[in-house]
């Protein structure tokens, strides 16, 4: 069967146009044929429901089976807010370099006058894949390779920011914007200098007195040659953003040019295997005792137990990897520390004010506005989170009508597991308390559900999501039978778009 994606080169997992994004894109897996889809049953995890939370929603509601122990996914990124780019070069006349002066003459940008821009982008136009906030592992530069903007044609119309003259930029802020250019490209020159493309624009919009280009670090500073991947999208880097607005056309003046992105990058994942084992004899199985009469029903219940238990502590914390013909899976911690966002969050030092910043740039709707994300705490975290929301509630509600952003707002099950559910700006946190993260320096993972998946191997009749082998061994000249009996499971983790996982950690 053909590749479904063969009408395209798309990003595979180490081609990215010379800028790699970590092991996680490591392989030369194409993506193959579509899954089939299976049905099993969920005996394991109905077993101590409170004691292994992550565990629990994925083998409920992000189960995805698998009949290949190295599976490959493919993830899609729209281009539709990405349509931006930093002013890194600008003058009446083409510039053949980058420009380190955000200043524009009184006079230059008249309504009519011709103007040249250079844009550089941030962000991979193979896969569309951003920067990550706080994340310095795969992070992208402005100017680095594979981002030149591709979106740019004649006829658009793009929307420049500046501040006034002798505007202050103080780390990277830009004291406040002034207003905005809006210019019609004529023409993109895409091969004079490296990632920059220039275009020449007549001004549309323009500013009579001196300005600042919003989209410089500072005065005197070209962005590109800056670490952006820690800034804000919010309040540092959408100020210096020069964004498409839309195009204009003169009547009958026929087809436009056109241009189109490549959405798609491919990933790799792997399954892993667990053993839980217990033994005994059929003497003890037919013995009965006290309090608990059969030994064995006992002991298969507690295995049971511990083998999920395993597997929940495997899922948060392992780190995939393959060595001597053993793989091991994906956890939790490990890719979301590694690609998704990055805070901090000591409980005796973070404020509501704080924390609802980092609530901002994680849910920021231009690159994610799940409502499906499950916040996984510790315990003390989970107390200060009820802390927080109790005060608001005690102390600053003045009826059900008028109540603080940060608060307490419910208590519901969620698949047999408590969870409390916490009114932000953002939307509603559903927070559950996970036993596994206290005594790590990890805080809070907030984990878009949509986006992982438990994927158990599956195949040819044969499935090895918790499977259970029975053997019987004869011990030589004792006539003793011992029952062998051993609980298996084949799984992996698959996780999906970084930009929507974070994790919080202790400072």
């Amino acid at each position: 069967m053909s590749d479904i994606f063969n009408l395209e080169s798309y990003s595979d997992v180490n081609s990215t146009n010379g800028v790699t994004s970590g092991s996680r894109f490591g392989t030369g897996l194409d993506t193959g044929d579509l899954r089939r889809k299976f049905n099993f049953g969920d005996r394991v995890s109905e077993l101590a429901i409170a004691q292994d939370p992550f565990f629990r929603f994925v083998s409920k509601v992000a189960k995805k089976p698998t009949d290949d122990p190295s599976f490959k996914f493919t993830e899609k990124r729209g281009s539709w807010n990405k349509r931006y780019a930093y002013v890194t070069a600008h003058g009446a006349s083409a510039p053949a370099a980058v420009v380190d002066d955000a200043t524009v003459a009184a006079g230059a940008v008249d309504a009519g006058d011709v103007y040249y821009f250079g844009f550089m982008g941030d962000y991979l136009s193979a896969g569309n894949k951003q920067n990550i906030h706080g994340q310095a592992t795969g992070k992208i530069q402005v100017g680095a390779s594979g981002t030149q903007p591709a979106f740019l044609i004649p006829g658009q119309l793009i929307k420049v920011p500046y501040g006034a003259a002798s505007t202050a930029f103080s780390g990277g802020k830009i004291a406040s914007l002034g207003g905005y250019l809006v210019a019609k490209v004529e023409s993109v020159d895409s091969t004079s200098v490296s990632e920059m493309v220039v275009c020449r624009t007549t001004i549309v919009k323009g500013a009579a007195a001196e300005i600042e280009l919003a989209a410089y670090y500072a005065a005197n500073d070209a962005i590109n040659a800056q670490d952006i991947h820690g800034m804000n999208i919010h309040d540092e880097l959408e100020p210096k953003r020069s964004y498409v607005i839309g195009s204009a056309f003169a009547e009958g003046s026929g087809y436009p040019e056109t241009w189109k992105d490549q959405p798609f990058s491919t990933g790799q994942g792997q399954t892993q295997i667990w053993k839980t084992t217990c033994a005994m004899t059929n003497t003890a199985r037919a013995t009965s005792l006290k309090y608990e009469s059969n030994e064995w029903a006992r002991i298969w219940k507690d295995k049971l137990i511990e083998h999920k238990y395993d597997l929940e502590q495997s899922l948060l914390f392992g780190s995939q990897y393959t060595s001597g013909g053993v793989n091991y899976t994906q956890g939790a911690v490990d890719w979301i520390s590694t690609y998704g966002n990055t805070f901090s969050l000591a409980t005796g030092s973070k404020t509501a004010d704080d924390f609802l910043n980092d609530m901002s740039n994680l849910l920021d709707p231009r690159y994610n506005n799940s409502k499906s994300t499950v916040f996984f705490c510790s315990t003390d975290v989970y107390n200060w989170l009820h802390k927080l929301g109790g005060y608001f509630q005690n102390n600053l509600e003045i009826s059900t009508n008028f109540r603080a952003d940060l608060a307490v707002t419910g208590r519901k099950k969620v698949l047999g597991l408590d969870t409390t559910t916490i009114s932000t700006v953002y939307g509603d946190m559903n927070v559950v308390r996970n036993i596994h993260l206290d005594g790590t320096n990890i805080a809070m993972l907030a984990i878009d559900m949509k986006h992982c998946s438990y994927r158990p191997l599956a195949g040819n009749g044969l499935n090895r999501d918790t499977s259970v082998y029975v053997g019987v061994q004869t011990l030589e000249n004792s006539g003793v039978d011992r029952r062998v009996d051993m609980i298996l499971t084949e799984a992996g983790m698959q996780w999906e778009m970084p930009e929507s996982h974070a994790v919080w950690t202790k400072a």
